[in-house]
């Protein structure tokens, strides 16, 4: 018998608990942590750094800070732009791959109770590949339908004139907006909603039975259609928890970050006076090393987001999956496996 979404709550926490308490082991936060974060499972409500005040000199109108930068023709500047333009572009592919190959880790970890990170990331190439091509194709449909929805009704009113002329338009262009506002909305809900049954209802079908993405849908939405309401509530419910982890874990993290970025800025407070003491002035050296610092300090600050979002990133996945294993036979024998067949012992002959 398929269990609500409250149901699904205390077999998830219980879930929770044996595998981060019970026993409690610093590695496997450690790792649940590394994983979380990659495979996009981190609930936090945001973390806001201060503004980094470059010191300048009060007398002459003199700047403090002198740029050593050389000069660079246009040229020189628009190569280096489309450099880190396809820098990026790769960094994010790249991000991405290593996202849907992480879900089926944290999928294992959560199933087993054990977080084997190179084990499972070996075993789950061939499906983190093709869940890999159905997130680039999830993004592209969503370029693809923002423009539609979005340019069509924008040359429209350009072809027709409302744009040049809008003082004279109000009433077509408010209504046009009101209107492109809820189906860009409704586009946008309808594509998260995707997102988040991909990544609960798809992975483990993909991960249980190798199939691929396309295979897994044709048989979630039979499912969907027989109990709109049962993944309705389980979709409301996630919504609703997922804002109160984040409150939680938004809380926790900012006052553990906050402990340990006082004697950190502490720390660089007097690197600075020491370097301006010295006569060290910002150019392209001593500025790459300010980035590289921030960068470790920002990866720093995301590890403990994670750290602290453990519980949160084995509860939900386990939530997804206690509810989905009542509907899903397959899943449900890797959960609870049958006993051994009992096997009376043969009569003794004498």
């Amino acid at each position: 018998m398929p269990i609500s979404a409250v149901d699904a709550i205390s077999p998830a926490f219980q879930h929770t608990k044996k595998q981060l308490i019970e026993p409690f082991r610093a590695s496997q936060w450690a790792k649940l942590a590394l994983v979380g974060f990659l495979a996009g499972e981190v609930h936090s409500g945001g973390c806001s750094g201060g503004n980094f005040q470059m010191p300048t000199r009060t007398s002459g109108g003199e700047r403090f800070l002198e740029l050593g930068l050389p000069a660079m023709n246009p040229v020189a500047y628009a190569a280096l732009i489309a450099l880190l333009v396809v820098a990026v572009l790769v960094l994010w592919v790249l991000f991405i791959y290593v996202n849907s190959v992480m879900r089926f880790v944290l999928f294992d970890s959560v199933v087993a109770k054990q977080c084997e990170i190179r084990q499972y990331w070996n075993r789950r190439q061939k499906p983190g590949l093709r869940y890999f091509a159905w997130q680039l194709l999830l993004f592209l449909a969503m370029m693809v339908g923002l423009t539609i929805l979005v340019g069509i009704p924008a040359t429209f009113a350009l072809a027709v004139g409302w744009l040049k002329q809008s003082s004279q338009h109000m009433v077509p262009l408010i209504l046009g907006g009101v209107l492109l506002f809820f189906l860009v909305t409704t586009f946008v809900v309808l594509w998260l909603i995707v997102l988040v049954f991909s990544k609960d209802f798809i992975v483990p079908q993909m991960a249980l039975e190798d199939i691929g993405p396309m295979e897994a849908w044709r048989r979630l939405l039979p499912m969907l259609k027989s109990e709109k309401g049962g993944y309705a509530g389980y979709l409301g419910m996630k919504i609703v928890m997922s804002i109160g982890a984040a409150v939680i874990v938004g809380i926790a993290a900012m006052i553990i970050i906050l402990l340990t970025l006082i004697p950190i800025g502490g720390v660089g407070a007097v690197l600075v006076l020491m370097g301006k003491s010295g006569g060290l002035h910002w150019n392209l050296y001593t500025i790459t090393l300010a980035v590289v610092i921030g960068s470790f300090l920002l990866a720093f600050i995301l590890y403990v987001v994670s750290l602290v979002s453990v519980p949160a990133i084995v509860f939900f996945p386990a939530y997804s999956i206690y509810f989905f294993a009542a509907r899903y036979r397959a899943l449900d024998a890797v959960l609870r496996p049958a006993p051994p067949p009992f096997l009376s012992p043969e009569p003794s002959s004498y």
